[in-house]
């Protein structure tokens, strides 16, 4: 085998095991094992991803957009935004914190789907029959569970 060829072989594997090494701890950081589930206050098991603080009191846009999170989002991401096993990511979790998905990728989520890149649901749908306004709303009271969390 000619240098050149052996040297590009080199470095095509340490590429490749780069990419593994990667892909591997993006797995660990957002690993579902990480995310206890927890019991409902009856004491009953649910499928929720994470244990969250409801906020006592929310209002405009939070408040307008709790219902409308709950008529069109809850089915995957659980009620107030805890992911549900096997059905899709908790949104109160410091992977949707302001700083690295903004609102504008909610909007984008909600208008032409996404491909699944944190975590192993799956790719998410585009939302039918919601409009700018009523995702802003539902991102505003996101936006309000996760400040009540921590998450900012």
């Amino acid at each position: 085998m000619k240098p050149v060829h052996a040297a590009m072989a080199g470095a095509g594997v340490a590429i490749l095991v780069g990419f593994a090494l990667w892909g591997g701890w993006l797995g660990r950081a957002t690993s579902r094992a990480q995310m206890p589930t927890i019991a409902a206050e009856t004491g009953a098991a649910t499928d929720a991803l994470v244990e969250i603080t409801v906020p006592d009191g929310l209002s405009g846009n939070a408040a307008l957009g709790a219902p409308l999170f709950a008529a069109a989002c809850a089915t995957c991401h659980g009620e107030n935004a805890v992911g549900r096993d096997g059905r899709g990511p908790p949104l109160i979790h410091r992977i949707y914190e302001p700083s690295h998905h903004g609102d504008e990728a909610f909007q984008i989520a909600v208008a032409q789907g996404v491909r699944a890149h944190h975590w192993p649901f799956g790719n998410m749908a585009p939302v039918e029959g919601l409009t700018r306004g009523d995702v802003s709303m539902i991102v505003a009271y996101i936006r309000a569970v996760q400040q009540a969390n921590g998450i900012r």
